[in-house]
């Protein structure tokens, strides 16, 4: 099950304070220069050699996908959402409680694009003397899409399939953003490919982690999402630990691989969770969808 939703909460008091930044990466590169000097960083350097460079897992947390961010101006404070995506999130900033009485108008919503950041409400001198704390939910995906009546191609590059879980499915897929859902059995490290044309907005690689403990895995499964010319977003779900080949901001064509199966996050066992899924007003909904495999149409239904 992979959760769209993220919340971020500030405190404005006199000066601007802003949110809390991404989450930390899934690992720590640690490598010894030529004078024995021992670096930590979050990437491999160019100048190390692949040999000496020793790799530290650490826990990772699910990545945020917008930050919100408070800047003075005058006597108010403008409340601004940063998207940390490759593609359009919906955001709402609220109070964290009922103050009652403001002169802002709160909440306040807004749409904003790839790699950008939108004014979303206007704090007035009234808040900032209260000392409110104000709360920002963000959501992937344009609230204004309209998805196309289009055909996907099957996801996986393998000689023969099969469904585990499908529409409805009374296991995972209950809730509207996984109703309409399809898992397809596939061990792991199987070619995923892309069902269809477009651009990766969001990537998480760094789990390597799987159960049944919903809390404690249900957010935390490696996937990559994709959105498409009409705004509509597929998701490709559960891949292994760095199982997403490709990155941030890339354009993929249907057909391309694009990742490894695995088992990671809440799951029984390996398999790819794949949905279509729209931004229905601060609302992540999955739709149905046509596809095509190796020998036609899948007829595709509810499932275990």
């Amino acid at each position: 099950m992979i959760r769209g939703l993220g919340a971020l909460a500030v405190s404005l008091c006199v000066a601007a304070v802003a949110a809390a930044p991404q989450a930390h990466a899934g690992k720590i590169y640690r490598w010894t220069d030529r004078s024995g000097i021992t670096h930590y960083g979050d990437h491999v350097p160019d100048a190390a050699p692949p040999s000496e460079v020793k790799v530290i897992p650490v826990r990772s947390e699910p990545g945020a996908i917008a930050r919100l961010r408070i800047e003075s101006d005058g006597s108010r404070y403008l409340a601004y959402a940063d998207n940390h995506l490759s593609g359009p999130i919906e955001v709402k900033v609220d109070y964290s409680q009922n103050f009652g009485g403001g002169a802002s108008l709160l909440p306040a919503r807004a749409t904003v694009a790839a790699r950008s950041s939108a004014l979303v409400a206007v704090l007035s001198p009234e808040d900032s003397g209260r000392g409110v704390e104000l709360q920002m939910e963000s959501l992937p995906g344009d609230p204004q899409a309209r998805p196309l009546n289009v055909e996907y191609l099957l996801p996986l590059r393998q000689p023969s399939f099969r469904i585990d879980q499908g529409y409805g499915g009374q296991f995972s897929h209950t809730d509207p953003e996984n109703r309409y859902a399809v898992d397809f059995a596939a061990q792991i490290g199987t070619p995923v490919l892309a069902a269809r044309e477009g651009v990766v907005m969001q990537v998480e690689s760094d789990f390597d982690k799987a159960g049944l403990n919903r809390e404690k895995y249900g957010g935390r499964a490696n996937f990559v999402r994709i959105v498409h010319d009409d705004g509509s977003m597929a998701l490709y779900a559960h891949l292994k630990a760095d199982g997403a080949l490709v990155r941030v901001g890339q354009r993929v064509r249907a057909g391309q691989q694009i990742g490894l199966s695995g088992n990671t996050g809440f799951t029984t066992g390996p398999h790819l969770h794949f949905a279509v899924q729209v931004n229905r007003g601060m609302r992540l909904e999955s739709i149905p969808f046509r596809m095509t495999g190796p020998a036609g149409p899948l007829r595709i239904s509810g499932g275990l």
